[in-house]
C-alpha cells in the first residue's frame, strides 16, 4: 500500500470522530513563512501558539516569491493578520546545491533545460537569506509598513529561535 493510500485509510477512520471546532472564517493574528522541511512541522506548537492564531505559509527555503507575496497580501489585507515572521533553519537543504547545479542535473536527467521556475532560490548563508526575505516583504508596496516583519533562524539541535538583525540595523550599529 502506498503512503497516500495509508493516509487516506487513516483519514477515513479519524474523520468518523472529527469535530473541528473551527466554525467561522479564519482570523489569524500572525503569518509565518517557513520552510517546508518536515522537521519544522511542529513549529506552531514550538512557538506556543494555537493553529487558529497562525496563517502558515510554507515553501522550500522560506523564500519570498510571487506566491508567498500573494499569500501575505491576502493574509494581511483580507484576513487581518497583524504580524509576519519569516523562519529559516539550520541544515536547510537549500544550502546543499546551487541553482546552476540543479539546472545541470535537470538537463542531464530529463534532456530538457529548466523552464519553470526561473529560479530555485538556493543560498549559501541562512542568516543573509533571512535578511533578504525580510527585506522583500518590507519593501513590497502591498504589505503595510504598519505590519511588523521579523526574521529568525530556528536551530534544529536546540529548538531555539535566534532573531536575525536586519542589515540596516547592523550598519547603523543597532541591535534588536
Amino acid at each position: 500500500m502506498s503512503l497516500i493510500d495509508e493516509a487516506l485509510s487513516a483519514n477515513a477512520t479519524i474523520a468518523n470522530d472529527y469535530d473541528s471546532g473551527l466554525g467561522g472564517p479564519p482570523a489569524p493574528r500572525i503569518a509565518i513563512v517557513t520552510c517546508a522541511d518536515p522537521r519544522l512541522s511542529g513549529i506552531v506548537r514550538m512557538l506556543g501558539l494555537s493553529d487558529a492564531d497562525v496563517d502558515m505559509i510554507r515553501n522550500v527555503g522560506s523564500v519570498i516569491d510571487d506566491d508567498s507575496v500573494r499569500s501575505l497580501v491576502i493574509s494581511t489585507r483580507v484576513l487581518g493578520t497583524r504580524e509576519i515572521m519569516i523562519i529559516n533553519h539550520n541544515d536547510c537543504g537549500m544550502l546543499r546545491f546551487t541553482d546552476g547545479e540543479l539546472e545541470d542535473r535537470l538537463r542531464r536527467e530529463t534532456g530538457m533545460s529548466p523552464i519553470a521556475p526561473a529560479r530555485f532560490y538556493s543560498f549559501t548563508d541562512t542568516e543573509q537569506n533571512t535578511r533578504e526575505q525580510v527585506q522583500k516583504v518590507r519593501s513590497h508596496p502591498w504589505i503595510s509598513p504598519d505590519v511588523p516583519v521579523r526574521g529568525f533562524v530556528y536551530d534544529l539541535d536546540t529548538g531555539r529561535l535566534s532573531e536575525v538583525v536586519p542589515q540596516e540595523a547592523t550598519l547603523a550599529g543597532h541591535s534588536r
